[in-house]
C-alpha cells in the first residue's frame, strides 16, 4: 500500500529589500526637507499678508522653522512608537496627515491656524525622519547601507535647489501656492504601500544580538556628538549670508549664486562619503568632516574677498556632504534591531536640536569676537579641535 505523502511547507524566509524599497524610503527621508526650504520664499510675502497682525515679524518665521522644533521634541517618542508598534504603519500614517496638514495653508487665511497645520506638519516629520532612517538600516546590511546614505547626500542638494527655485516661481503667484509642493507626499504615500513592508525585526540583518539592552553609552555619545556638529552645521546655512555681506557682497542675487556654487561642495561629500566609510572608521570619518568644516569656516572668517569666501564655503560645504551620512551610519550600525527606532529617534532629536542651539552658539562666540567673520574663525577653531579630539578619543567612538 503506497503511503500516503505529507505536504512539506518551506520555512518562512526574511523579505530581502531591493532599490524599489531603497528609492521610496531615499525620497520619504526628503520630506523633511520640505518644511523650511518649500516657504523661505514666501516668508517676505506672508508678512506683508499678515501685517495687521500682532507680532507677525516673529510668527511667520516661526511658523516656517516650527517642524523643525517638533522633530527635536518628538523624534524619542516617535522611535519608541516604532519599535512597539512596527515601522510600516506608523510611516504610512505621518506620510498621510503630512500630506494634508502641509498643503491645508493653502486653503486658510487665519495665522494661528496655519501654525497649527506646522505644528502637526512637525510631528509627522519626526515620524517620517526616524522611520526612514530605521528603515535603512533595518532593510540594508552596512555595504548597502553606504550606498543608499551616499544616494541621500548626494541628491539632497539638488532636491533642496529644485524646490527651492520652484517654490519661488510658485510664490510670485501667491503667498498661498508654495504649499501644494507638500502634496508630494501623497504619491509617495502610495508607493510606499507598494513597496514598503514591515521588516523581521527578530532576524534582521545586521541584528547579532537580539536580546541586547538598549546601548545607552553609544546613543549618549552619538547624540552628543551629533548635537555638536549640528550646531556646527547650521552655522554656515544661517550665517553665510551675513558673512559675504561682511565683506561688502550685499546684492541678494549675488550672494544666492555664490552659495549656490559652494554647494556643489555638499553634492561632493555625499560621493566621497561611501569610499571614506568603507575604508576608514568612524572615528575618521568624524575627523575628516569636522577637519573639513573647521578649515572652511575659518577660511570664511579670514577671507577679504568674494572668491577666497567662495572656495572657503566650498570647502566647508564638502565637508557638511560628509557630516550627515557618517553621523547616521555610525548611530545605526551600534544600535541592535529591536532598539533601533528609538536611537535613530534620539539621533534625529540631537540633529534638529542643533538648528535652534546653533544661532546661541554664534551669538554666545560673537560676544567674544570681532563679527560675524570672527565668529566664523572661531568657530572654525572649535572645529578643528573637535577633528582632533575625535582621535584621541578613537577607541569609544570606533567599538
Amino acid at each position: 500500500m503506497t503511503a500516503i505523502r505529507q505536504p512539506q511547507f518551506a520555512p518562512p524566509t526574511q523579505k530581502r529589500a531591493g532599490a524599489g524599497q531603497g528609492i521610496v524610503v531615499v525620497l520619504a527621508g526628503f520630506l523633511p526637507i520640505l518644511a523650511i526650504v518649500a516657504l523661505a520664499p514666501v516668508v517676505p510675502r506672508m508678512i506683508e499678508q499678515f501685517a495687521s497682525v500682532p507680532g507677525a515679524t516673529t510668527l511667520v518665521p516661526l511658523a516656517v522653522t516650527a517642524p523643525g522644533l517638533m522633530i527635536a521634541l518628538f523624534s524619542p517618542l516617535m522611535g519608541w512608537l516604532a519599535d512597539r508598534y512596527g515601522r510600516r504603519r506608523l510611516l504610512l500614517v505621518s506620510t498621510f496627515i503630512y500630506g494634508i496638514v502641509g498643503v491645508a495653508p493653502y486653503f486658510l487665511s487665519d495665522l494661528t491656524a496655519i501654525f497649527a497645520s506646522r505644528l502637526a506638519l512637525g510631528l509627522c516629520e519626526a515620524a517620517i525622519l526616524t522611520v526612514t532612517n530605521t528603515l535603512i538600516g533595518d532593510y540594508y546590511a552596512q555595504d548597502q547601507r553606504r550606498t543608499w546614505l551616499m544616494f541621500q547626500a548626494a541628491v539632497g542638494p539638488v532636491f533642496g535647489v529644485s524646490v527651492l527655485t520652484f517654490s519661488g516661481y510658485l510664490a510670485a503667484i501667491s503667498w498661498h501656492v508654495p504649499f501644494l509642493i507638500y502634496a508630494v507626499a501623497l504619491p509617495i504615500f502610495l508607493a510606499m504601500l507598494a513597496f514598503i513592508y514591515e521588516p523581521d525585526v527578530e532576524h534582521a540583518r545586521g541584528s547579532h544580538d537580539n536580546g541586547a539592552a538598549f546601548p545607552v553609552r553609544h546613543v549618549v555619545l552619538s547624540g552628543a556628538v551629533t548635537l555638536v556638529s549640528a550646531s556646527l552645521y547650521y552655522v554656515y546655512i544661517v550665517q553665510v549670508g551675513l558673512a559675504f555681506g561682511g565683506i561688502g557682497v550685499t546684492s541678494p542675487e549675488t550672494v544666492g549664486m555664490l552659495i549656490g556654487i559652494a554647494n556643489i561642495g555638499v553634492f561632493l561629500g555625499g560621493l566621497l562619503f561611501k569610499p571614506i566609510s568603507a575604508k576608514l572608521p568612524s572615528s575618521w570619518q568624524i575627523a575628516i568632516f569636522l577637519s573639513l568644516m573647521g578649515a572652511g569656516m575659518a577660511g570664511i572668517g579670514l577671507a577679504r574677498s568674494e572668491q577666497v569666501m567662495t572656495l572657503a564655503a566650498c570647502l566647508q560645504q564638502l565637508g557638511a556632504g560628509i557630516l550627515i551620512p557618517a553621523l547616521v551610519l555610525w548611530a545605526m550600525n551600534g544600535l541592535p534591531a529591536q532598539h533601533r527606532g528609538r536611537g535613530m529617534g534620539i539621533w534625529s532629536a540631537c540633529f534638529f536640536l542643533g538648528q535652534f542651539t546653533s544661532p546661541l552658539l554664534v551669538t554666545g562666540v560673537g560676544a567674544f569676537t570681532s563679527g560675524i567673520g570672527g565668529a566664523f574663525l572661531a568657530l572654525g577653531v572649535a572645529a578643528l579641535l573637535g577633528a582632533l579630539a575625535a582621535r584621541v578619543f578613537a577607541r569609544p567612538i570606533d567599538a
